[in-house]
């Protein structure tokens, strides 16, 4: 049963990614073409389903139901999600390290990726204040949506917008270990379906309106040094984590 709702969630994710291979993948409308609402459709029913599932009692049976069934004969857990969460986004800069290069350069996607994860946590750590679900652990009360699950889907259309035109498979990989992270969280008793599904929309969706909003922050702040270089990754100190970013002029 486990492998069954990892495969079906990650089948439903990249089905979605194919798609919007297919259509104009941007929320931005220009002079030659209409509003495009359909890059917005997974990420909005993904939250949908997560904010409904806040107050639906069948689908907090649901929850229960799968809590249940990962939860069971389970002796260890695997902590593997608070460093797979960072696995999508870090890769784009790996790749860029290898000579293989992906739609923008370092200035270029930094700026998108920190818009993204600033759209993003404000978004997750929001609704954890307004919404106040115990975790299915009860730990405490901030287990909806789910942060490590939008990091990751962040992180996974990040480097699906970035490779897209290189190769599709940059991008699948990028979503498998994405629902991986999502499927630990709960593996691990730390959040409920609804949120998982909840923190893959916000990812999603806080990476597209980075890519949404670059060229108005380009133009009007990042203007100079064009040139810029560096790296960024994850780091790790005690029970801590975070990014480390370094940079040349």
């Amino acid at each position: 049963m486990k492998v069954q709702i990892l495969v079906s969630i990650s089948l439903f994710l990249i089905l979605g990614v194919n798609g919007q291979d297919k259509i104009i993948d941007s929320i931005l409308p220009n002079k030659k073409t209409k509003f495009n609402y359909k890059p917005l459709i997974i990420p909005t029913v993904l939250i949908g389903y997560g904010l409904i599932g806040i107050e639906s009692d069948g689908l907090k049976l649901f929850n229960t139901e799968i809590r249940e069934e990962l939860t069971e004969n389970i002796d260890d857990k695997f902590t593997i999600d608070n460093v797979s969460q960072y696995a999508p986004f870090v890769s784009v800069y790996a790749l860029n390290a290898l000579g293989i290069k992906g739609k923008n350069n370092f200035k270029d996607r930094t700026i998108i990726l920190g818009s993204a994860y600033i759209i993003m946590g404000a978004s997750v750590n929001g609704l954890k204040k307004i919404t106040r679900v115990e975790r299915p652990d009860g730990s405490s009360r901030n287990s909806f949506p789910s942060g490590h699950t939008a990091t990751a889907f962040m992180g996974a259309e990040f480097l699906y917008q970035e490779y897209k035109e290189v190769s599709i498979w940059y991008g699948i990989s990028g979503y498998a270990v994405a629902t991986g992270t999502g499927f630990f969280r709960m593996y691990n008793d730390r959040h409920w379906l609804s949120d998982v599904a909840a923190g893959a929309g916000i990812g999603i969706l806080s990476t597209k309106i980075a890519y949404w909003l670059h060229p108005i922050l380009k133009e009007k702040i990042f203007r100079k040094n064009d040139n810029t270089d560096g790296i960024i990754a994850p780091f790790y100190s005690e029970n801590s984590y975070g990014l480390a970013l370094s940079i040349k002029f």
